[in-house]
């Protein structure tokens, strides 16, 4: 099968044929229908993520949708057709590289891809590949930090820092879920976006979500600086969780993380559950991630735009049918 592939940080992904993949136990062979470019991607070829790899090398990309091509001893619940998306951390475990797809085993930049059953799920008729691609991280990241790790619910005040494609994600989560939100973000077209999704306000300084008396604020840049103006701007006995890694580290108040009573927590990922419920609301009509296809000859260049900053507010999937 044709599939790009990771050989070392610094060297652009190579277009290869390896063999076709054998289903597992208790797995499945799962022909690729689309697959999303993440910029975590980008940081493995350019070696400041390479460290979550467990080999090289490997065929990269870990947001993934298709079709069941061959089924392994054991599986009982998933027949060959079956439309499913693979959820992007395994069975929802906490690990550094492990197993996952596309970080401890050959992933979505390929024709075929494996799963195991654990990590697999159904995607009704009306989710598109692509939009299925999307939620398996870019969707379900933005899930988990709001609901459960930032423990929103209806009537919830809550901010959202950085409007790209995991910030825009988030609001709109966030709105449907009967928060009421406010952003904080630095470009003109993405703020009105936000805003079209049901956002209150946005600001373009972080520091000036203070005005509006925020019980969660989820920091989806990570510039340190915005971290640091969160844990000024959210109420007494709020939380701040912690999404982007625009820096490594950042200067943050100590005494106001104190005095405040503040909670700030991190959220890496989600659950298989956190991905299906991204794909219900897909369905139900109400949510849209934004993505722009391109072809599977087109995966290189696409990380390469990702790079260079020139995809803004939008998710590249990747279609094998383009």
């Amino acid at each position: 099968m044709h599939a790009w592939q990771f050989i070392r940080a610094g060297q652009p992904l190579v277009r290869v044929e390896i063999p076709d993949p054998t289903p597992p136990r208790n797995g499945v062979v799962v022909d690729v229908r689309a697959a999303g470019l993440c910029s975590s991607d980008v940081g493995i070829i350019d070696g400041t993520l390479d460290g979550v790899l467990t080999f090289a090398p490997i065929v990269l990309g870990h947001e993934v949708a298709g079709v069941i091509s061959e089924v392994g001893d054991n599986v009982a619940e998933f027949k060959v057709g079956d439309r499913v998306a693979i959820h992007s951390m395994g069975d929802g475990t906490p690990r550094v590289g492990g197993n996952y797809i596309g970080t401890g085993r050959n992933g979505g930049y390929a024709e075929k891809t494996t799963a195991w059953t654990s990590e697999l799920i159904k995607l009704p008729d009306g989710v598109d590949f692509d939009q299925a691609a999307a939620a398996t991280d870019a969707g379900m990241t933005a899930y988990h930090a709001l609901f459960e790790t930032g423990g929103v619910r209806p009537g919830t005040r809550v901010g959202i820092v950085g409007l790209g494609g995991l910030g825009l994600n988030g609001a709109r989560l966030a709105v449907l879920a009967g928060a009421e939100v406010f952003a904080a973000g630095r470009r003109a077209e993405v703020n009105a976006r936000a805003v079209e999704l049901g956002v209150t306000e946005v600001v373009t300084n972080t520091a000036d979500l203070v005005k509006y008396n925020l019980d969660v604020i989820v920091d989806f840049a990570g510039f340190g600086t915005t971290t640091a103006a969160a844990i000024e701007a959210i109420n007494p006995g709020g939380r701040v969780v912690q999404v982007g890694l625009g820096v490594e580290q950042s200067t943050i108040s100590t005494y106001l993380i104190t005095m405040k009573q503040v909670t700030l927590v991190g959220s890496l990922g989600g659950t298989p559950r956190d991905t299906a419920e991204v794909v219900k609301l897909i369905n139900s009509g109400d949510f849209r991630i934004a993505t722009r296809k391109i072809g599977f000859d087109e995966i290189g260049e696409g990380l390469g735009a990702l790079k260079r900053g020139e995809v803004k507010g939008e998710r590249l999937v990747a279609q094998w049918d383009l």
